[in-house]
């Protein structure tokens, strides 16, 4: 069979390898083509185009590519019609994907699409899925409650594992290590800050969740910080922590990040995916995010639901603190972090909650590239089949 797939960013590309090895092993002659990174190269993609050229966010940033990006997009959706392909599957990236989707739909009417990764319409903008449906005939979930949301609209979908489910963690050795690598004493209590991966999160974040970190310093002084960041960031990191008086220790390895979150007693951390990294860590956490006056805004007149954590919506508890918008200010995340240090009942209700989440989204069961694999034979399949 010959597949066409779109990933547009790295997120979508670490989904799109694994995706691509469950594929050849149902598929031993499986032939792909399409747009990626270096993890769907390395399981033989030929991308049409760098995959860093559609990594763009953010209206300011794309204003000035549009243009580009607009001939990628019809450059995309012709080389669809060309390759004729079994299958159209696009990972992630919406904006880019689902309009390459609706260009090769128009071409090629009778064009199979599947879509990697729902869009978060639990929380905020339902009318997302409806107009997916209009391209896609198929979801590939990676959070347990989204299928019935894309039924709804419309369109087939199958849960099939977070790969964060999937990812190895640091042993408790490893986490040893990092501390006497960095001269923390085993029993001082380390805690991660976690300001975000983006530079306008770091800096709208960062000087909010120092002052929190100063202020805990205040009760607890022998409390140690590490921001484990990404490379992106990390300069940006390092110059604005050379001002926070709570001294952090920056790293941005895969493995000494690895092992400060085995290290972690507890976290400060941006709302995203990062708190299930810190579930899969078994790490407690207290979670801040806020954005633009006027995004704020708007984003309070969407919302849909009454929390954003993905560890409090999967496991179905309220147990992680949250501060959003105007609620993220220095002293009550401060006064959350000390309660949650006194408190071994709030953080066995966290580790409870985490064990919960983890479990939920496939933590001991098949892979998720390989079970993604499975949903996606079975939905051609099922397309075949006379009605």
């Amino acid at each position: 069979m010959k597949f066409f797939l779109i990933a547009g960013e790295p997120s979508g590309d670490n989904l799109g390898g694994p995706l691509m090895a469950g594929l050849k092993s149902l598929d031993q002659d499986a032939e792909f083509v399409g747009v990626g990174g270096p993890s769907m190269a390395a399981q033989g993609l030929d991308s049409l185009f760098p995959m860093e050229e559609l990594s763009v966010m953010g209206i300011v940033e794309v204003l000035p590519k549009y243009r580009q990006l607009k001939a990628r997009i019809a450059q995309t959706a012709r080389a669809v019609a060309e390759a004729r392909p079994d299958v159209l599957i696009t990972i992630d990236s919406p904006d880019f994907c689902l309009r390459v989707a609706r260009q090769a739909r128009a071409l090629v009417p009778d064009l199979k699409t599947i879509h990697y990764v729902a869009p978060s319409v639990w929380a905020w903008r339902s009318g997302r899925a409806t107009k997916m449906a209009k391209v896609i005939d198929h979801v590939l979930a990676i959070l347990p409650f989204e299928p019935p949301y894309m039924q709804a609209a419309g369109m087939s979908c199958d849960f099939v594992g977070h790969p964060i489910a999937a990812e190895p963690v640091a042993t408790r050795e490893q986490g040893a290590a990092f501390r006497a690598a960095h001269d923390i004493a085993p029993d001082a209590p380390l805690i991660l800050c976690l300001p975000g991966s983006r530079r306008g999160e770091v800096a709208r974040l960062g000087p909010r969740f120092d002052e929190a970190l100063m202020q805990l310093r205040d009760r607890v002084p022998e409390i140690r910080v590490v921001i484990p960041t990404v490379r992106g960031v990390a300069g940006l990191v390092r110059d604005m922590t050379k001002r926070w008086p709570t001294a952090p220790i920056v790293v941005d390895t895969d493995d000494e990040r690895k092992a400060a979150f085995a290290a972690a007693d507890l976290a400060l951390a941006a709302s995203g995916t990062v708190s299930l990294d810190l579930a899969a860590n078994d790490v407690p956490m207290v979670i801040g995010y806020d954005v633009a006056p006027l995004s704020r805004m708007l984003i309070g007149l969407l919302l849909k639901t009454d929390t954003v954590t993905l560890v409090n919506l999967v496991s179905e508890t309220r147990v992680v603190p949250e501060f959003l918008g105007r609620k993220c200010q220095p002293g009550p995340m401060s006064k959350a972090l000390y309660d949650l240090i006194e408190d071994p009942q709030a953080q066995a209700a966290q580790h409870e909650a985490m064990a919960l989440t983890m479990q939920r989204l496939g933590r001991g069961g098949e892979a998720p590239g390989l079970r993604a694999a499975r949903s996606v034979m079975d939905a051609l399949s099922s397309a075949r089949q006379p009605r």
